[in-house]
């Protein structure tokens, strides 16, 4: 562990300081979430043992029992030569490649980012302590855990082993550092469960920034790189290292230089199939990556690119959100719009200091059995609002 960084109580002033400086505490409580139906949720997550991916054999991986392993969802049997290297189907998700990590790791998520929560909700322990059986099961237990890296995420059959874009199946530990930090906040998670988990996040940190799939994904210069930089971010600030942090922030900097164009779309998402869908996506990663990585020094959402800050980003696609049928971008994979509540209209509020996004917001339709759950921890854990 780099025990030369700033210590937890500094950074946990740092922290987030997006979200505590950038609204009222009116507008940071102005948005719902479904109480009940988290509760509800975590309640039946009481009953259940943590799985990991340990428990499910993955025959095609190089890699061992503790080993992450994922195919690339767009890569297919070549019908030219059924036994030879698979070929490439932008948009279209192969539904026989193996995807068992994949589902354990988000159920993982899932279930820690619900029942801290629901302890935020509650202050009921029960809940806590049910996260902690998760975060003990995957990133201590030897028996269980799951190694520090992706070296055989997304590989694609008869080409790789492992891909660097392969990072991206991570995203979600954010969410799981958020719980991590708030649990430690609380005195729920400390002495050397604590470290242990730290030190593990501190390992992928080293990985991903340091192995030439690291490397391959930062410089990806698309929503891979956005999604880079928030992870390194995060895992910065869960293991108190002001080397991550400052690292994310070069990131930030310099991607949004790349792929931010003079109107504010993201070229690269736009040639996509699914352009709306991934033009969401990159925004939904630069806002979570804004918060985690500004200071009180420096609010990253008015850094200014070659081509505006994130706030050009952000109204660039506004107006299809309220006008789904005047998208300019349709295709065949995408001939119609799902609009519906964006974490990243809540975010610009937080850093913007304009409630106008979280109006807007509000305006959208919910998704499908979304409590927003994670709203909760950034909220209550970030803002530090008790």
């Amino acid at each position: 562990m780099h025990r030369e960084y700033k210590v937890f109580g500094v950074l946990f002033i740092v922290v987030f300081w997006c979200l505590s400086s950038c609204a009222t505490n009116k507008e940071k409580v102005a948005f719902a979430y479904n109480e009940k139906g988290i509760v509800a949720q975590a309640d039946a997550y009481l009953l259940e043992h943590p799985v990991t991916i340990t428990a499910f054999p993955a025959e095609r991986s190089a890699g061992g029992p503790h080993d992450y392993f994922s195919e690339g969802s767009y890569w297919w049997p070549d019908p030219e030569n059924p036994d030879g290297p698979y070929i490439r189907k932008d948009g279209q998700r192969n539904p026989d490649n193996f995807d068992a990590h994949k589902k354990a790791f988000r159920k993982m998520v899932d279930r820690v980012t619900t029942l801290t929560a629901a302890y935020e909700i509650t202050g009921e322990v029960k809940y806590a302590q049910q996260v902690i059986r998760h975060l003990q099961a995957w990133f201590i237990d030897p028996a269980t855990l799951m190694n520090p890296n992706l070296l055989y995420g997304q590989a694609i059959h008869g080409i790789n082993t492992g891909r660097g874009i392969g990072i991206i199946d991570t995203i979600k530990l954010i969410d799981v550092a958020l719980s991590i930090r708030l649990l430690a906040a609380a005195g729920l998670l400390e002495g050397a469960q604590y470290t242990t988990i730290q030190q593990w996040f501190s390992d992928y940190g080293d990985w991903l920034t340091t192995h030439p799939y690291g490397v391959d994904e930062r410089d990806n210069n698309n929503n891979h790189s956005t999604w880079w930089g928030a992870q390194v971010a995060a895992f910065g600030l869960v293991t108190q290292r002001e080397d991550l942090l400052a690292i994310s922030r070069e990131q930030f900097k310099k991607q949004l230089n790349i792929q931010l164009a003079a109107d504010g779309s993201f070229p690269d998402e736009l040639a996509r199939t699914k352009p709306f869908g991934y033009t969401n996506y990159n925004l939904e990663g630069w806002t979570t990556f804004c918060l985690l990585a500004s200071t009180p020094e420096e609010n990253l959402w008015t850094y200014q690119s070659k081509n505006g800050s994130l706030e050009k980003a952000v109204a660039f696609v506004l107006p299809y959100l309220e006008a789904p049928a005047t998208w300019p971008y349709f295709t065949a994979l995408e001939a119609e719009l799902s609009v519906q509540r964006r974490d990243y209209l809540v975010f610009a509020t937080w850093c913007s200091k304009d409630k106008k996004y979280l109006d807007f917001w509000q305006q959208l339709p919910p998704g499908k059995d979304d409590y927003h759950a994670n709203l909760v921890l950034w909220k209550n854990s970030m803002v530090n609002e008790k």
